[in-house]
């Protein structure tokens, strides 16, 4: 019975997680995600519909791709609206394409910073409001300007739009010691191009490095697409070997990743749980992209200081350091001394108690022949 009940409680815990960490998207996937909004209006407090200007190259999408021309000015909208009872901010932020470390492009709000070879900023690009207040009932249509380069452009200019109720985080409890906030946007793409002719791809190696991924030791591989365009269908391979030693310590492969135009990913590699020893490595990394492919051997150090560095700080080796059999050894040592003392000092205390007790017992019995005696007498 208890095996039936624990099943369906799981099942329920990993679904409540997974729907925190949920975050509704329109990016750049091919598909009308608008025609779902009335759906999770209720998560995000508001829903949106797309404006599509003529300019907008496909029609059956859910996100703006449009071909301009150079120095060309445009504003397109978006309509927002609130159904709910209550006053909503919608929070609006734009933000250049980038690409993780899992090969996944993100269009939303990022930690991750342009590549070198990005020559125009999404951002410098595209403006618009900052948030936008809704009455209940509401609808109101949101501006975003487009000035073009003056220079003009090949390839694309990817960024995208989110769309984020304010203040998600309030009435939030930290009782019971942990804090789980649940935070949905919308995130719609937008891409810019001023012609329909395709790049040929490139990417150039930059470095590889010894880090730390999710606070475990790691190897990473940065490489950059240089070219203003995607790169799909993209596997990486990365072998890591000590420097002369032909056997493969650490190695790494996927595939089906994605790189935005203009952007970098740092591929990790995982150490496996091992410490991470300082000496001279050399990584061969494969990249491949259809008939396109590019092959790198790159020497790389890793320092004394970074090796006890990151070591400290690799959780699965904090936790190997609760079993210092080292450690253990000198508690029981010191325990065994400790207890030895005592041992000592209460067989002492025990030894003068017996010699006290047989001086009283030997004086009595003197005493008492020294009464016999006199009596004799």
């Amino acid at each position: 019975m208890k095996e039936k009940r624990i099943f369906p409680i799981l099942i329920l815990f990993f679904i409540g997680l997974s729907l925190s960490l949920f975050v509704f998207t329109g990016v750049v996937s091919g598909e009308d995600n608008s025609k779902s909004t009335d759906d999770v209006a209720g998560a995000t407090g508001f829903i949106y519909s797309l404006n599509f200007p003529e300019n907008q190259m496909e029609r059956n999408i859910g996100y703006y791709k449009l071909k301009m021309s150079k120095g060309q000015e445009q504003t397109v909208t978006l309509t927002l609206t609130n159904p709910s009872s209550e006053i909503v901010t919608v929070n609006v932020s734009l933000n250049g394409a980038k690409t993780n470390q899992n090969g996944v492009i993100e269009y939303g709000d990022s930690d991750i910073k342009n590549d070198d070879s990005l020559k125009f900023d999404f951002t410098d690009i595209v403006s618009g409001p900052e948030s936008i207040e809704l009455e209940s009932g509401e609808t109101r249509t949101v501006e975003l300007k487009i000035k073009m380069p003056e220079t003009g452009i090949d390839g694309v200019i990817a960024g995208g739009i989110q769309l984020m109720r304010e203040n998600q985080d309030e009435g939030v409890s930290d009782e019971g010691g942990s804090r789980i906030i649940n935070q949905y946007a919308y995130v719609i793409g937008l891409l810019l191009q001023e012609s329909d002719q395709e790049l040929a791809p490139d990417l150039s190696l930059n470095k590889v490095f010894a880090d730390q991924n999710n606070y475990r030791n790691a190897i990473f591989v940065d490489f950059s697409n240089v070219i203003p365009a995607f790169l799909n269908d993209m596997t990486v391979e990365t072998q890591i070997n000590a420097k002369g030693k032909d056997a493969i310590l650490f190695e790494r492969k996927q595939t089906a990743m994605r790189m935005a135009p203009n952007s970098f990913i740092q591929f990790p590699v995982s150490m496996n749980g091992e410490r991470m020893v300082s000496g001279t490595y050399v990584a061969n990394i494969l990249v491949t992209s259809g008939d396109k492919r590019w092959a790198w051997t790159e020497e790389f150090e890793i320092t004394q200081e970074d090796a006890d560095k990151f070591n400290e700080r690799d959780v699965g080796l904090v936790q190997e350091k609760g079993f210092d059999w080292q450690l253990i050894a000198i508690i029981v040592v010191a325990v065994l001394i400790l207890v030895g003392i005592i041992f000592t000092v209460l067989n002492v205390i025990r030894k003068k108690k017996k010699q006290k007790k047989f001086e009283e017992k030997r004086a009595r019995k003197k005493k008492k022949n020294s009464q016999k005696e006199e009596k004799k007498y």
